[in-house]
């Protein structure tokens, strides 16, 4: 669903191009010009769009082209998507369900050499309920590129050895406080799927499937992760998104890149 960053440079926005739709007005951004956040919010017949990134990100010029031309690409995808939607919905003689997406960007750490950001997205797209995701950037402030959090890591098959069964376990348990049976209810009631068994998101999400995202308790090295699994991968929509919060010990941090594990403090 959603495209992580993985070694791109910045670059200066590119105009975005008009869309066959009907044009809709640019963003009205509304930027708090002395810190360099910045918010947009713009609603037309057949979308809403909203996009923010705070202070941190905006006050570094390169970072901040960056994510101005994620936003125009976005919205750009959103006005021509929305657009063939309800042209198709008028030929068809349903009713219009206006499209959304909304992006905002937030700071998970930020180290002497790099910040970690998190995209909290939503989307919409006219069908029974929206959908929601996550997406990892780190920004290397020294080569001025981004990249998503597992790309720090040597491949996603090393990062998922060492992490052993700690993710499956502290997810299980999760799952399990979510699915649990409401007290009194009767033995028609669903158990919890039991990890590799057949019923439907019992499984261990592969570390491919999941966001990896890079905090730090002391502002100096990562020492902890997040791993983010959106609906429909860990559990059932109904269950929502799973946000495992796991330190990163020894095992992990040899599984980065050697180039990158300066940059990180094992707390075991």
């Amino acid at each position: 669903m959603l495209a992580a960053c993985n070694g791109e440079r910045a670059a200066e926005p590119e105009p975005a191009p008009t869309p066959a739709a009907t044009p809709a007005p640019a963003p009205s951004a509304s930027p708090t010009a002395s810190s360099g956040a910045r918010t947009v919010s713009e609603e037309t017949d057949d979308f809403l769009f909203e996009y923010a990134y705070p202070a941190t990100a905006g006050d570094i010029p390169a970072l901040a082209a960056l994510l101005d031309r994620r936003l125009e690409e976005r919205r750009t995808k959103l006005a021509a998507s929305s657009a063939t939607a309800r042209r198709q919905a008028r030929s068809d003689g349903f009713p219009y369900n206006k499209h959304s997406y909304s992006a905002e960007w937030a700071v998970v750490t930020e180290l002497p050499r790099f910040l970690s950001l998190s995209n909290s997205v939503t989307t919409y797209g006219g069908g029974a309920h929206g959908n929601v995701g996550m997406e990892s950037l780190v920004w290397d402030k020294q080569r001025e590129t981004a990249m998503a959090g597992i790309a720090l890591f040597s491949s996603a098959a090393a990062l998922r050895q060492s992490l052993g069964e700690r993710y499956c376990e502290a997810l299980n348990v999760e799952r399990e406080e979510r699915r649990a049976k409401p007290e009194g209810a009767g033995p028609e009631e669903e158990e919890p799927a039991a990890e590799g068994a057949d019923e439907p998101f019992g499984d261990c999400p592969q570390i491919t499937e999941l966001t990896v995202l890079l905090g730090s308790s002391s502002g100096r090295q990562f020492d902890r992760l997040t791993l983010y699994a959106g609906p429909y991968v860990a559990g059932p929509y109904a269950e929502g998104p799973y946000a495992i919060d796991l330190p990163i010990d020894r095992a992990v941090a040899e599984a980065v890149r050697p180039e990158y594990r300066g940059a990180f403090a094992p707390r075991n």
